[in-house]
């Protein structure tokens, strides 16, 4: 039985549920349902290297293009994208040891500070001189200088992306990250670098902790202990990044109110309440688990459990991809097929520069 023959009719059933809470199930139901055949998929022979998100968002987009959007499940699929999400960026936290980075990586920190911004300012550069979607490109420079997937969800909501922007921004981070790491491995017998010299240009420059440790890993222990390391300080710099990302935004939206009052007086309350920026609560979540991680209760726990660690890792990736699910349907690529194509040139272009420039710093 083919793909499209098992989908189909498990969606038309769990699209037949009339209750509210029945619908809200089956929306949930289906983009397990695709994330799981995204899992299925990333198993295979050359798709285990894209990933079960970039595969799982591949099935999303291709049933919005052939069935069209499932009206009927949009209550579930929006928990997925929006609860779920948020749910998975939380979980995500513990992972990040603070207390190691700062102990053992404050040169590798440092590193990290200027690849980040490096990666974002040259995505935003190379968007405006091909005149590029600004904010597809934004979110394509933070998913490269960051953490990928996790990075462009976590933000997103700050920024306010339409939900087909996260998709393809995510999908698109996956794939070239994939083709970056695979293409780091079939470089490194010829460079002219030690194991841990290695890992530190692989953690500092590659896009996601998944592609890190797939370029990494054939290295040795040491090459893998050092690109981990310097890709958790990325990944720490999530947080002061929303928190920049959140205070711009709010002088944005003050410099709009202010213009706004003077065009519509006698409507500032609406005014006000259409410009106010809503602060994330799940990276508090985020920083509240990173901080447990990170303490010698927390530590002690993550060596002596590894097994329950592992199961933490794969639930986190499974409701990301989930999520991702939910906004793969979004995507209609009969409008926005254009739109992709320079953004993604200028991530790939910053992502070689960035390449190239953490390797000869190293």
């Amino acid at each position: 039985m083919t793909l499209q023959q098992t989908i189909k009719p498990i969606g038309s059933y769990i699209a037949s549920l009339n209750s509210s809470s029945g619908k809200k199930a089956g929306g949930i139901g289906f983009t397990l349902l695709l994330a799981a055949a995204g899992y299925g998929l990333s198993q295979l022979p050359v798709l285990h290297y894209v990933g079960q998100m970039a595969c799982a968002i591949m099935l999303a987009v291709i049933y919005r293009q052939v069935w069209g959007y499932p009206e009927a499940l949009r209550a579930g699929i929006t928990i997925s994208g929006k609860s779920l999400l948020r749910l998975a960026i939380i979980l995500y936290g513990i992972k990040l040891n603070v207390l190691q980075i700062f102990q053992d990586g404050p040169a590798l920190l440092i590193r990290d500070i200027a690849a980040a911004v490096f990666a974002i300012g040259c995505t935003l550069l190379l968007a405006k001189l091909m005149k590029a979607d600004q904010k597809l490109s934004l979110l394509l420079g933070i998913g490269t200088a960051i953490c990928g997937a996790a990075a462009i969800a976590a933000v997103s909501p700050i920024l306010r992306s339409k939900e087909d922007d996260t998709a393809v921004s995510v999908g698109l981070i996956a794939l070239a990250g994939t083709v970056f790491a695979v293409g780091y491995t079939m470089l490194r017998p010829v460079l002219a670098l030690t194991e841990l010299q290695y890992g530190i240009w692989s953690g500092t420059s590659l896009h996601e902790i998944a592609h890190v440790a797939l370029a990494a890993a054939p290295a040795g222990e040491d090459a893998l202990a050092g690109a981990l390391l310097a890709k958790l300080g990325r990944v720490f710099l999530l947080v002061p990044l929303s928190l920049v990302l959140i205070l711009a935004q709010r002088y944005r939206r003050q410099r709009k109110l202010r213009r706004l009052k003077q065009q519509a007086p006698g409507e500032e309350a609406a005014i006000h309440q259409a410009a106010k920026l809503q602060l994330p609560w799940f990276l508090l979540g985020f920083l509240a688990l990173s901080a447990l991680g990170s303490t010698a209760a927390g530590q002690s726990f993550i060596h002596e459990a590894p097994e329950v660690m592992n199961a933490v890792t794969k639930v986190t990736t499974f409701l990301l991809t989930m999520a991702m699910v939910a906004l793969g349907l979004n995507v209609d690529l009969r409008g926005s097929g254009k739109v992709i194509v320079k953004p993604l040139a200028a991530m790939f272009i910053a992502s070689v520069l960035l390449a190239a420039g953490t390797y000869f710093t190293i």
